[in-house]
């Protein structure tokens, strides 16, 4: 008993034998060693990513310390310095396959899905779908006949080889697209092959992964009946998400919620999808398209949306400074140069494929869109934007991710990483570099720089005008000397003059910018019009965006 309460099940006299005891502090302290291990290794995690991120972020900076720099896009010159940091054996961190495929993808596909306008892929799906399906069929198909033919590589790993470099990634062609002003079919048509084909090529290397380990024969059936599955479960869940999300955020205006929201559906959807056996690329695709093009007009207010598109541009940003850096300090030249004969094979055979789908698949879209033309919307694929399309179409960080995850017990899995990593590296630095001299030589530049300068100069007149108006209405303040009104307000009336002469001698130099003008004007129209829509859906006034009246009628008007 104490103080009344008895001590049922307590034995206050027991002993503890010195085995007993030995064993318990032997646990005790083997547990704190555990603990202590575990708060090393985040500490050393955290060292490493904020290494990383410090090389990455330094590598933005040296276009601003030296002028030639400028001459090379970013992601290629962190895959320089990357390379360079490996020559030394400097490696940052592990690069793996989840580390790619879990954290680095889904953000990389949801913002260029985001960013991606549903009208112009649209317009041209036929041959973004074929470029997608077909050219991987035919990637695969080349890259691994030529290894197998050439390299002496088994049929089953030369097939795996292939799929893994069936998937493009021109983060560097694009941006660099960007900068320079190159039109926008071009660039629809080649990011709009890269999100969809990553997923083709995934489920293909799921498929032939098997192959050779000996779980898995190929049967025609089954393997159509799994690449349906697979696509169907990734679209579905996404169209699901996307438009669960896009309905969801109509019934509140908090931005960062919606912000935080998107995020949540670009990880949560990969990873649903996965586990349902779908592909996580197509899911994800599938929700920033929705989103971007549906959930940010009916459901995000103009503001909201500004701030998530610039959370995007950030974070994809952030990403891709540390996947292509990673990229290139992953190299082990001891093992590429053992393997410099695959390598260069499936260099020339990538390369050959690549120009019998895109040339041919082309050829193919321009015969068959040419008879309904008029009612697609769709215009021939010329022979220029076509040899851009296949020197542009690079490899990154799907395809190293797909080698690395190649089962270690499979015989000449180190073979295999080396010839994707040796082909990875030639499409960055020697295609990517070459981009630009290409689109300079093919003159498909063109009147973009023209272009963008003079949108820059109405840019400016209309903010200034803006500056005007704020001007007009502080006319009369007491607070604002009547001088120092009087001077800044002829200020802004003189650069306005000044900008509308500029403007006026381009327009008179350069007729075409007319033409041009009255192209923005169309784009302007067409975009009040569906926000207009979209505001009608978010007060509960339609129940759906209706399609564009002015569209067609713009179009009849320019038939």
């Amino acid at each position: 008993m104490l103080d009344g309460i008895p001590l049922a099940g307590f034995n206050l006299n027991c002993h503890f034998s010195p085995q007993v005891l030995a064993t318990a502090l032997a646990t005790l302290a083997e547990s704190e060693v555990l603990d202590a291990l575990e708060s090393e290794v985040i500490k050393a995690n955290l060292e490493r990513f904020l290494l990383v991120l410090t090389v990455s972020l330094s590598v933005a900076t040296l276009p601003q310390v030296f002028r030639w720099v400028r001459q090379i896009p970013y992601t290629l010159l962190l895959v320089i310095v990357g390379a360079a940091l490996a020559l030394v054996d400097v490696r940052l961190v592990n690069l793996s396959p989840e580390l790619i495929l879990t954290i680095f993808l889904p953000p990389l596909l949801f913002e260029a899905a985001w960013n991606l306008k549903w009208r112009d892929l649209r317009r041209d799906l036929f041959p973004i779908t074929l470029f997608a399906v077909v050219g991987v069929i035919i990637s695969v198909m080349g890259i691994g006949l030529g290894l197998a033919q050439w390299a002496g590589i088994p049929l089953s790993l030369a097939l795996l080889i292939g799929a893994s470099l069936s998937a493009t990634d021109p983060v560097s062609v694009i941006a660099l697209f960007r900068e320079l002003g190159v039109g926008e079919r071009i660039k629809t048509l080649m990011e709009g092959e890269s999100l969809f084909n990553d997923g083709v090529a995934v489920v293909a290397f799921g498929l032939l992964v098997g192959i050779p380990l000996g779980i898995e024969t190929f049967d025609l059936q089954v393997t159509v009946l799994r690449v349906f599955t697979v696509v169907g479960i990734g679209v579905g869940m996404g169209a699901l998400v996307g438009f669960g999300i896009s309905y969801l955020t109509q019934r509140f205006d908090l931005p960062l919620v919606e912000q935080s929201l998107t995020l949540i559906a670009a990880y949560g959807t990969y990873l649903v999808v996965e586990e349902l056996g779908g592909s996580g690329v197509i899911g994800v695709v599938t929700t920033g398209l929705i989103l971007g093009n549906f959930g940010s007009r009916i459901g995000m207010n103009p503001r909201t949306r500004l701030i998530v598109s610039e959370f995007w541009e950030f974070l994809a940003f952030f990403v891709n400074s540390i996947v292509f850096l990673l990229i290139g300090d992953q190299i082990q030249y001891s093992i590429l140069g053992e393997n410099l004969i695959p390598i260069g094979v499936a260099i020339t055979a990538m390369v050959i494929s690549r120009a019998l789908s895109t040339y041919g698949l082309s050829s193919f879209c321009n015969v068959t869109l040419l008879s309904n033309r008029g009612a697609s919307g769709a215009e021939p694929i010329s022979w220029k934007a076509q040899t851009v399309l296949w020197w542009g179409g690079l490899r990154g960080s799907v395809s190293i991710a797909l080698a690395l995850s190649v089962p270690e017990s499979l015989p000449g899995r180190e073979a295999i990483i080396a010839t994707v990593f040796g082909v990875v590296l030639f499409t960055l630095l020697v295609q990517g570099l070459t981009v630009k001299p290409l689109l300079v030589g093919l003159d498909l530049l063109g009147d973009q720089p023209l272009k963008q300068e003079y949108m820059e100069k109405l840019a400016r007149r209309a903010a200034l005008q803006r500056v005007l108006e704020h001007l007009m209405q502080m006319d009369g303040r007491i607070e604002v000397e009547v001088d120092f009104y009087q001077y800044q307000k002829a200020l802004v009336e003189g650069g306005i003059r000044d900008l509308e002469e500029e403007i006026s001698a381009l327009q008179s130099k350069h007729p075409l910018l007319k033409d041009y003008a009255a192209e923005q004007l169309r784009e302007e129209l067409l975009s009040i019009e569906a926000d207009t829509y979209a505001e009608y859906v978010r007060s509960g006034q339609l129940n759906r965006e209706l399609a564009s009246f002015l569209q067609e009628v713009l179009r009849q008007s320019l038939s």
